[in-house]
């Protein structure tokens, strides 16, 4: 397990740390991509090339030929080229008011965009160019008459490395930063799952009432938490019944068992001085009250693993079917609805909670016996009878198992204490309740959902 939680938090980090380290390498990338495209655009980067040529022309006259020509060109980055004519460059007795001077200039210009490389490790003196001609340019650098510029272009691949490298470091630092963060946090969130899992580790079938720790935060946790703990109160009432289930089941098996024995064995043992027909009819008896405690006990376990029912039934049929054909030394009325009450269910569950709320109320009636069936939201079935009642602290224990009453404790009369624990797990499998209720005498009342 507690690998298991180790792998989790490494899954959890190297799973948000993959998903980041991609995020920030598309953002290196990309804003790598601006920046060279920032670099090479004419407006903002610095390798917008000129060519400038002038050419003077001197003129004698308007009708003479020209007598001097002076074309010079120049190239560079920025560059203005200046022409200078000087009087020394013609005779002294030309007649400078006679002549005729023309200046005409010419603007080449090309753009140079060299090829910037994203690779950070990349050579600067080995990044090449092209160039763009711009406008009054045409042919290569050396026919237009300026030099390439290659240390500046060098820089800038220079430049761009140490940016693109610059990016990468801070996202992979980013990516670390992210996966510490990650690390942390989620050994924080996995902090109270593990004393969870320990003190879970920890609990076993002998010692069922500790529990788990709740977080103070209303979180998962805390719920998840709470849900461990709700089961292990629910496991823990479970053992507890089943082991008193056991024990009482232990006890109530081995009186009827040693009974029967004794008798068998005292006959035996005197066997010219037996009643024999008696002692039958003692085994008998015994027999059949271990078959009856046997039935109930597998009821009971049935229960357990039956939920649902598909069938529907009329209570109103049910009760008056089981209430005519039942014999009784107490006087028997029926409450009955003039109409179906119908619910869904198991007829014979249904009919044996009736039975058993039946033979509760012929142990513990004075003389009368009431059966009544109402209905509303729900089917409520009630069997009264006119004994001394139950206690109030009582009304939720005669629901235990092999519970019986201090009056009721006689083996002929007190019966297996499970008649009443049946009654309440059959109205419990048909989505309803079985409660014991005040008043004169005892009465039991049963709600059950009706059918659709």
């Amino acid at each position: 397990m507690r690998s298991e939680a180790a792998s989790l938090r490494v899954k959890v980090t190297c799973t948000v740390t993959a998903a980041a380290t991609v995020l920030l390498g598309v953002a290196v990338v990309a804003s790598a991509f601006l920046v060279r495209e920032r670099m090479l655009r004419y407006e903002t980067g610095d390798l917008a090339a000129t060519t400038t040529c002038a050419s003077v022309v001197i003129w004698p006259s308007e009708q003479g030929m020209p007598l001097q020509q002076n074309n010079s060109c120049q190239a560079g980055l920025d560059v203005v080229a200046e022409f200078t004519y000087l009087r020394q460059h013609y005779p002294d007795n030309w007649p400078l008011e006679r002549m005729i001077m023309r200046a005409d200039a010419s603007h080449r210009s090309v753009d140079v965009v060299p090829d910037l490389s994203l690779w950070p490790l990349s050579d600067p003196a080995e990044t090449s160019y092209r160039l763009q001609h711009l406008y009054g340019a045409d042919g290569t650098a050396e026919e237009l008459g300026f030099r390439v510029p290659r240390e500046r272009i060098g820089a800038m691949q220079e430049r761009l490395n140490s940016t693109v490298l610059a990016l990468a470091g801070l996202g992979a630092l980013m990516a670390c930063l992210i996966a510490a963060v990650v690390w942390f946090a989620t050994g924080l969130v996995l902090r109270p799952v593990e004393a969870i899992r320990r003190e879970v580790a920890d609990i076993t079938e002998r010692d069922l009432s500790r529990r788990v720790p709740v977080p103070r935060a209303r979180n998962e946790i805390a719920e998840l938490a709470r849900t461990v703990n709700a089961t292990l109160d629910r496991l823990e009432v479970a053992v507890e019944d089943n082991r008193r289930f056991v024990a009482d089941a232990s006890h109530e098996l081995r009186s009827p068992i040693a009974a029967l024995r004794a008798e068998l064995e005292i006959a035996t043992a005197h066997p010219g001085q037996a009643d024999w027909p008696a002692v039958v009819d003692a085994a008998l008896a015994d027999t059949h009250r271990l078959q009856h405690l046997a039935t109930d006990l597998l009821l009971l376990a049935r229960l357990d693993h039956t939920t649902g029912h598909d069938d529907t039934i009329d209570l109103t049929e049910l009760v008056d079917d089981h209430t005519t054909r039942r014999r009784t030394h107490h006087t028997l009325t029926t409450e009955l609805p003039d109409h179906p009450v119908p619910v869904r269910g198991s007829h014979a569950l249904l009919d044996r909670l009736l039975g058993n709320l039946l033979d509760n109320a012929e142990r513990h009636a004075t003389t009368a016996i009431t059966v009544r069936l109402t209905s509303s939201s729900q089917a409520v079935l009630e069997v009264h009878d006119d004994g001394p009642g139950i206690p109030p602290e009582d009304r939720e224990r005669i629901f235990d198992r092999f519970t019986r009453l201090d009056d009721a404790r006689t083996r002929d009369t007190g019966g297996t204490g499970l008649g009443l624990p049946i009654a309440r797990r059959i109205a419990a499998n048909h989505h309803g309740t079985l409660h014991a209720e005040g008043g004169p005498g005892a009465r039991l009342v049963a709600r059950i959902p009706l059918a659709d």
